[in-house]
């Protein structure tokens, strides 16, 4: 069968961790999450690199040259002009190198599915890119309860993150198969063995 690319994307909270945990012990796939490949794009030596430190000084970098995220950070999110700079640098370069990786496995065969996770997948064009988009979704009060628990979050963060994300509707109107992680994983382990049985 023909190596079929695959979308997980879902707000704060969702679970999508552990659904991706289920799929890569039972499925013969390759899964890039996006956070990951944002570091790698970030790393000293990369242009996404050269591109962060010309825009935002050497003051964000760490005594071993490399960015210092909380530095970063502190400057960036407190701005939201220099919050769409950043974007506008790191989403374009994160893109590209999601479509290498791809591209690799592709040339290199023997897979059957290829997961691409990230929050922003939608926002960032990926309907288009993707033979389908799962969105996984969790009812808000198990979300918040997850991230208090989990993360140390609290509701004020909480709220302001998920107000920042795509809406519930946004998220569903853009997807091509819904998860309902909002109780015990093994149904949502059930939904995803259902829903693949009819890709394979």
């Amino acid at each position: 069968m023909d190596m079929k690319i695959i979308g997980i994307t879902g707000g704060v909270g969702c679970g999508k961790s552990r659904v991706l945990q289920f799929i890569k012990e039972n499925y013969n796939c390759q899964i890039i999450l996006a956070d990951d490949v944002g570091f790698e794009v970030e790393k000293k030596g990369e242009d996404c690199y050269k591109q962060i430190v010309e825009t935002f000084g050497t003051e964000i970098l760490g005594p071993d040259g490399e960015l210092d995220r909380k530095k970063l950070a502190s400057i960036v999110f407190a701005d939201e002009e220099k919050t769409k700079q950043i974007n506008s640098i790191i989403h374009p370069a994160v893109i590209a190198r999601i479509h290498e990786k791809e591209e690799l496995a592709r040339l290199k065969g023997g897979i059957d599915f290829f997961f691409i996770e990230a929050a922003l997948l939608i926002e960032c064009g990926f309907n288009s890119y993707v033979d389908e988009m799962w969105y996984i979704y969790s009812d808000i009060s198990v979300r918040k309860e997850r991230l208090k628990s989990a993360r140390g979050y609290t509701d004020e963060l909480i709220d302001k993150i998920m107000s920042s994300q795509l809406s519930e509707a946004e998220f569903r109107a853009n997807s091509d198969f819904v998860v309902d992680n909002s109780g015990d994983i093994n149904d949502t382990c059930e939904q995803i063995r259902t829903h693949m049985k009819g890709l394979m």
